[in-house]
């Protein structure tokens, strides 16, 4: 059985623009407000199946204004635009970290074809 990465640590940064997420097999990943934004797990941006997904503009300037703890199993990110329908399991926010660049290289390509603004 393959043993699951469990956060270790949860950690929102002064200025609420970044949080970090560590975990106990010693992944650490410190994860932007927007990066976090506009990959929201939510029906609103994923939607309800595959190939659903909403290309998300205009948040560069999003700050995370609270975390809520959701059972043991995940966090509730709300935002400061009044985003706060979506439930980062800590599976999710792994993934998030582990596939930072290729998620984010993809969002900005989209945003590009789209001529849309972060």
């Amino acid at each position: 059985m393959v043993e699951r990465p469990w956060p270790s640590e949860l950690r929102l940064s002064p200025d609420k623009a970044t949080f970090t997420v560590a975990f106990d097999n010693g992944d650490r990943f410190a994860l932007g407000a927007e990066y976090l934004r506009v990959e929201s797990p939510s029906a609103e941006v994923q939607g309800h199946a595959a190939g659903q997904k909403q290309i998300v503009p205009g948040k560069r300037g999003v700050k995370i204004a609270a975390l809520e703890p959701v059972g043991n199993y995940a966090v509730r990110i709300r935002f400061d635009d009044g985003h706060d329908t979506g439930l980062y399991s800590w599976d999710y926010l792994h993934e998030l970290g582990r596939d930072h660049n290729k998620k984010w290289a993809a969002y900005i390509r989209e945003l590009r074809i789209r001529k849309l603004e972060r």
